[in-house]
């Protein structure tokens, strides 16, 4: 298997970190986890067209997870693809696309639909093309070789009292080649999360905040309830017995912030700690 950083950063525009997207390359299968902004740009420098995927993995519906999806999936039908692209996502992922393609992007659609027939060359509508699934636990089978275990986590929901039918979040495991990688998404400690990534050989991991950075009352509820900071991360990792932890998902940060970061966790966790960069490859 072969793990590549697209994106790193965060909600916050950064210009050395684009929005949170992670490839898995596995089975002979090209399998994209989250499409934050830019991660079609991001395909591009990996060597991947958006038409060679084949999957694709939605851990939650914040915008800086999903603001490149509608890219990645209309540049893929634009760019010829007519086989069958399948869209996994937590609750609402269905009603998302649908709204994209029947609303966001209708007229688009329609344009080149129209621009098709004129050159006697008609394409099916890309909702043919896309389809969406929603799941919020189970396993996908991609074949015999690969297959992703999915999962709630904790993303919020609970400090903020949201409900299941309100706000869900994902997290994934691909197990393929003897190997397992797992993708938290935005999470702290809870639910699934700790299933999902035991024994894991990697665990890409959101990371927003260094123990430094959590020094007021909104910080801490931040890192307690919604998005884990190295402190919890460290926990997690090494409670999971992970070999290697990926952080992502990092909000802007100085080189020695960086470095502090990387120092609490060790204190921690007894892995290989990765410090996640944009376009970075990890083989498993």
């Amino acid at each position: 298997m072969r793990v590549t950083l697209l994106g790193t950063g965060g909600p916050r525009p950064d210009p050395d970190r684009q929005g949170p997207s992670t490839l898995v390359t596995t089975g002979g299968l090209r399998l994209l986890f989250d499409a934050g902004r830019g991660v079609a740009t991001q395909l591009a420098k990996a060597g991947v067209a958006p038409e060679q995927l084949d999957a694709v993995f939605v851990t939650h519906h914040h915008y800086d997870h999903i603001g490149g999806l509608g890219d990645v999936l209309m540049a893929a039908w634009n760019n010829g693809r007519e086989r069958s692209l399948p869209v996994y996502g937590p609750r609402g992922t269905e009603s998302i696309l649908a709204a994209l393609f029947g609303v966001v992007y209708e007229s688009d659609v329609r344009f080149r639909i129209r621009e098709a027939e004129s050159n006697r060359a008609p394409i099916a509508h890309v909702a043919e093309m896309v389809q969406a699934t929603d799941i919020d636990s189970g396993v996908v089978e991609l074949g015999a070789a690969v297959q992703v275990e999915v999962g709630r986590v904790e993303h919020g929901e609970s400090g903020i009292g949201l409900t299941d039918d309100e706000w869900t979040a994902v997290g994934y495991r691909i197990e393929s080649d003897g190997g397992a990688v797992t993708i938290s998404g935005d999470a702290v400690a809870g639910r699934e999360l700790a299933r999902l990534a035991r024994d894991t050989d990697v665990l890409v991991m959101n990371c927003y905040l260094a123990g430094d950075e959590i020094d007021s009352e909104e910080t801490r509820f931040l890192s307690e309830h919604v998005l884990a900071g190295g402190p919890q991360v460290a926990r997690i990792a090494a409670d999971a017995g992970c070999s290697r932890l990926v952080l992502t998902h990092l909000r802007q940060k100085s080189p020695e912030l960086l470095e502090s970061l990387e120092t609490e966790i060790r204190q921690v966790y007894a892995g290989e700690i990765v410090m996640g960069e944009d376009l970075l490859q990890l083989d498993v």
